[in-house]
C-alpha cells in the first residue's frame, strides 16, 4: 500500500472513530493555528504592554509573541493598531539587552578605569624604583664599540650599517654614562 493510501486510511478511520489517535493531533492543533490567527488579540492584552512586558513569567511572554506572530502572518491592513504597535515594542522595544544603561553607569565605568589605570601606574614606578642599574650593554660607549665591530666585520652589508651611503647612528640608542 502507498504512502497516499494509508494516510487516507488513518483520517477517515480517525473520522469515524469518536477517540483521535495520537498521530492526528498535530494536524488538528495546525488548523486550530489557522484558525486563531483570523482572530485580533484582545485589546486589554496588549494595553500597556511596554510597560507589563519585563514582569510578565517568560512562557507567557512566549504565549504573546506567538499569538502576534501568528497574527502577523495575515495581511497587515487587517491587524489592529494595537497589534501593530505591541509587534513592533517586543521585536525593537528597550527590553533585554537593548534595555537602556542606568544612570551615571559611565560614570562608574570612567573612575573605575582610572583607579585601574592608577594602580598600573604605580605598579610600574615600584618595579623601577626598586630595579637594578641598566646593564653594562646600554652604555653609549658599548654600543659605539659594537658599531666599530660591526664595520670591521661588514655586518648586514645590504642595508645596515655597513652598506655604502649609511646614514644612521647603528646600534647607538642611549645617552652617555653619567660619571659618578
Amino acid at each position: 500500500m502507498s504512502l497516499r493510501y494509508t494516510s487516507q486510511a488513518i483520517r477517515s478511520a480517525a473520522a469515524r472513530s469518536s477517540v483521535a489517535p495520537r498521530f492526528a493531533a498535530p494536524a488538528a492543533a495546525a488548523q486550530q493555528t489557522r484558525l486563531s490567527s483570523g482572530h485580533a488579540i484582545a485589546n486589554p492584552t496588549l494595553a500597556g504592554i511596554e510597560k507589563r512586558w519585563e514582569d510578565m513569567p517568560p512562557q507567557e511572554q512566549a504565549d504573546l509573541w506567538m499569538q502576534l506572530r501568528d497574527r502577523m502572518k495575515v495581511n497587515w491592513h487587517e491587524m489592529t493598531l494595537q497589534e501593530k504597535k505591541a509587534a513592533y515594542w517586543i521585536a525593537f522595544g528597550a527590553h533585554g539587552p537593548r534595555k537602556e544603561s542606568p544612570k551615571g553607569e559611565g560614570w562608574r565605568i570612567l573612575s573605575k578605569v582610572t583607579q585601574l589605570v592608577a594602580v598600573s601606574v604605580a605598579i610600574f614606578y615600584t618595579t623601577r624604583l626598586f630595579a637594578g642599574s641598566p646593564p653594562r650593554t646600554m652604555t653609549k660607549e658599548w654600543q659605539e664599540a659594537s658599531n666599530e665591530y660591526a664595520l670591521k666585520e661588514k655586518m648586514d652589508p645590504i642595508t645596515g650599517i655597513s652598506s655604502e651611503g649609511y646614514q644612521g647612528e647603528g646600534f647607538v640608542q642611549s645617552a652617555p654614562e653619567k660619571s659618578s
